[in-house]
């Protein structure tokens, strides 16, 4: 299912939502990165995690033309005061988009790759409760919090790249500490590639998957 964007709640974003097709499954919550759009991650997400709900959002962010969850000032300097109004924007959404289509507010599991990893950490930060945990991948901090959120009971699973370009090794590590200091139960799988996602990290993250119980 398509729907288009409108002024608020579950219409606030162009979407794409898939019901679950097995019994107590969770929600992924698809975040694609700059350019993408809500049908990108929809092939991993039924690939990670065979069953789950699946809801695709795209960002109302356009970047000459190239859709984002955010603005930036320039490669890895995002506009704070964007990404704190923009992250509500989506929490939001979140909210109204669970209402309309039934699915559960607490085993959300954000899926995102590049800027839409790092509006899923923006999310935890934000908002504590918005998520369940998350698999964000090509992830950098979006913003020091302060204060730390107490984000105990989460999990989050970082896949990097330590030959990325665009993500220093020094900010992956910094995002990882930062959720490990408010509680989460973190992980980071390295992989010797870029920004581009390779079948190595596809593998860790089903690895990862199976090991929290959430995939057989």
């Amino acid at each position: 299912m398509s729907t288009n964007a409108g002024s608020s709640g579950a219409d606030s974003h162009v979407h794409r939502w898939e019901p679950p097709t097995r019994p107590g499954a969770p929600t992924l919550l698809l975040l694609h990165g700059t350019g993408g759009d809500e049908s990108d991650l929809l092939p991993l997400g039924r690939r990670m995690l065979p069953g789950a709900g699946l809801l695709g959002v795209r960002g109302n962010v356009s970047e000459h033309g190239a859709p984002r969850f955010f603005r930036r000032l320039a490669e890895g300097v995002f506009d704070v005061p964007d990404l704190h109004r923009r992250t509500a924007e989506l929490g939001d959404f979140v909210d109204a988009a669970a209402e309309r289509y039934g699915f559960g507010r607490d085993d959300v599991i954000a899926v995102g790759y590049s800027n839409g990893a790092n509006v899923a950490a923006s999310l935890m930060f934000s908002r504590p409760a918005a998520l369940a945990g998350a698999v964000m991948l090509r992830a950098m901090v979006p913003f020091e919090p302060d204060p730390l959120p107490n984000l105990a009971g989460r999990f989050v699973l970082l896949a990097e790249g330590r030959l990325d370009p665009i993500i220093p090794a020094a900010q992956a590590e910094r995002l990882a500490e930062l959720f490990r200091q408010s509680g989460a139960d973190v992980e980071v799988e390295w992989q010797e590639t870029g920004h581009q996602l390779t079948p190595k990290d596809i593998r860790a993250v089903e690895e990862w998957l199976v090991r929290r119980g959430l995939r057989s």
